[in-house]
C-alpha cells in the first residue's frame, strides 16, 4: 500500500498507572480490564486502531514490578519484552509519582532511538504547580522525551497524544487485516471480562488466585453458549468465590454475561464453574496449560 503507515505503539510503566485505561481510550472498544487493583493486566494484550492510510497497534503490557512467583516473573518478562520491537514508546506514570522510580526501564528509554512519549495520567488529580515540576524533573531524566500530561478516564488530551502517535508512525503495509479490533480470540476476551468482574468484587488475594479457562465457545445466530471455569489455589478461596448459597458467584456470572452481551452484541449462555488447582501461579507446567509461555 503506497502512502501507508503502521507501527507498534508499546505501553509501559507501573502497575495501576492506567495503561489499560490509556489503550481502551485509544481503541475506543474495551480490549484490556480495568479495575483499580494493580497488576490487573498478565499478558500483552494487542488493541488495533485502523485508517485509510494507517493502522496503529497498541501493545498493553502487565507493569512492571518486582516478582514474588512464577507467574509475575512471566509478567515481568512480558513487559521487558515489549522493549524489542516498539516503533513508539509511551512511558506512562502518573500525577505525584517521583520520577526514575524504575530505573531499568528509565535507563533503555535514554538511550533508545526510537521516539518516547512520556505520558503523565491523572492530571485531574494533582495541581499545576506540582504537574510543572514533575514535567520538569521528568525531562531531566529523559530529555529526548515528549511530555504529555492527560487524565485518559476523562479523555483529557488524548487526542493530542493520538495525532502525535500518527505522525510518529513509519511508512509501512498494516501488519493485521484492516478489520480486526485486537489479536485476541473471544475465547480470551470472555475469559478476561469474567476475571475482572472477580477483581472488582473480591478482596486481598481471591483476584491474585484466579485464572479463567473457556470450557466451550460455541457461537450460534442469536446466542452464543459458553462453559467456562475459574480456578483458584485453595479449597477456602472457592468457598469465598462461590458464596453463601452461590449468590457471589452467580453476580459474578450476570455482570459478565451482560458485558459479554454489549460486546458481541448477541444473547449470551453462560455456565460458571469453580475448581481448585493448587499452587498454580508457581508451577510451570500449569502456568503452561493456562498459555503463560
Amino acid at each position: 500500500m503506497e502512502n501507508h503507515r503502521a507501527g507498534f505503539v508499546n505501553i509501559l510503566g507501573r502497575p495501576n498507572v492506567g495503561k489499560s485505561t490509556l489503550m481502551n481510550a485509544m481503541v475506543g472498544e474495551k480490549i484490556s480490564i480495568i479495575t483499580s487493583k494493580a497488576q490487573t493486566t498478565r499478558h500483552r494484550i494487542h488493541g488495533i486502531v485502523n485508517g485509510d492510510d494507517f493502522q496503529v497497534v497498541f501493545s498493553d503490557t502487565p507493569g512492571i514490578l518486582d516478582p514474588n512467583y512464577k507467574l509475575q516473573e512471566y509478567m515481568l518478562k512480558s513487559a521487558k519484552g515489549a522493549l524489542s520491537d516498539a516503533d513508539i514508546f509511551l512511558y506512562l506514570t502518573e500525577a505525584g509519582e517521583p520520577p526514575g522510580k524504575e530505573q531499568f526501564f528509565v535507563d533503555k528509554l535514554s538511550k533508545t532511538k526510537i521516539p518516547v512519549l512520556l505520558v503523565i495520567n491523572k492530571i485531574d488529580l494533582s495541581d499545576q504547580e506540582k504537574l510543572e515540576t514533575q514535567v520538569s524533573d521528568w525531562h531531566a531524566l529523559l530529555p529526548k522525551a515528549e511530555i504529555f500530561p492527560v487524565s485518559a478516564l476523562r479523555n483529557f488530551n488524548i487526542n493530542n497524544l493520538y495525532m502525535r502517535i500518527l505522525e510518529l508512525l513509519p511508512p509501512s503495509p498494516p501488519f493485521f487485516p484492516k478489520d480486526m479490533l485486537t489479536d485476541k480470540s473471544e475465547r480470551f476476551l470472555t475469559g478476561e471480562f469474567i476475571r475482572e468482574k472477580i477483581l472488582l468484587h473480591y478482596k486481598q488475594e481471591i483476584p491474585y488466585s484466579v485464572e479463567v479457562e473457556i470450557e466451550s465457545f460455541h457461537e450460534e445466530k442469536n446466542i452464543i453458549r459458553i462453559r467456562a471455569v475459574v480456578y483458584v489455589e485453595k479449597d477456602s478461596q472457592k468457598g469465598i468465590l462461590i458464596g453463601h448459597k452461590g449468590e457471589a458467584l452467580k453476580r459474578v456470572g450476570k455482570e459478565s454475561r451482560e458485558e459479554m452481551e454489549a460486546f458481541f452484541g448477541k444473547k449470551i449462555f453462560l455456565e460458571l464453574y469453580v475448581k481448585v488447582q493448587k499452587d498454580w501461579r508457581s508451577n510451570d507446567r500449569k502456568l503452561k496449560n493456562f498459555g503463560y509461555r
